[in-house]
């Protein structure tokens, strides 16, 4: 990625977290950014134009904490409960940053590059999934491309909902984290 494209995907992180969407202005932004008001221009049409952007940002930090994570052997039940991990971690750390993505993205017509923004996600749960479907450790019947879909939307459901919209209480956290780890390995026909 282009290092000022960079800078202004950074700056209007830190100036949404700070002042919010609707009072954040394309001035602030490209102050933080330490760059020209024309520049940013050249990159994103709106203030809201960059909410794919940090979307993307997030996304590849998520897989590559993933990553991190699952360097090693571990069981496909460990290397789940790792993803489960990493979701809820990051959505903790970044949790207004997640909060302006989604309300960023659904207050503009950019909530349908989610798919595309996703993509590379998608892709590495479903050979992870096909992986396992080949080694015979979930049921031969699944469908990884779809699956990957679904499991990534359940953990990131029940991580927001854990973070973004009540109070945190860490025992609950914890208590939803092995509920999801459950759910999915029957759903996945993950023998105990």
């Amino acid at each position: 990625m282009d290092n000022k494209k960079e800078l202004i995907i950074q700056s209007a992180i830190d100036v949404f977290r700070e002042k919010g969407i609707e009072k954040a202005k394309v001035s602030d932004i490209v102050k933080g950014a330490g760059i020209a008001q024309g520049t940013f221009y050249l990159y994103f049409s709106s203030k809201l134009a960059v909410m794919p952007s940090i979307a993307e940002v997030m996304v590849e930090k998520t897989l590559d904490r993933i990553k991190e994570k699952m360097s090693g052997e571990f069981s496909f039940s460990d290397q789940l409960e790792k993803v489960i991990d990493v979701v809820f971690d990051l959505t903790s750390e970044y949790r207004e940053v997640f909060a302006l993505i989604y309300s960023g993205l659904a207050a503009t017509d950019y909530l349908k590059e989610w798919e595309t923004i996703y993509a590379p996600y998608y892709a590495w749960m479903s050979e992870f999934l096909d992986n396992a479907k080949k080694a015979g450790t979930i049921r031969e019947t699944l469908h990884p491309e779809r699956t990957a879909e679904l499991l990534i939307g359940l953990i990131e459901s029940v991580a927001e909902q854990s973070y973004l919209y009540s109070e945190v209480d860490l025992k609950t956290v914890d208590t939803k984290k092995q509920e999801v780890l459950k759910f999915a390995g029957f759903a996945l026909g993950l023998e105990d």
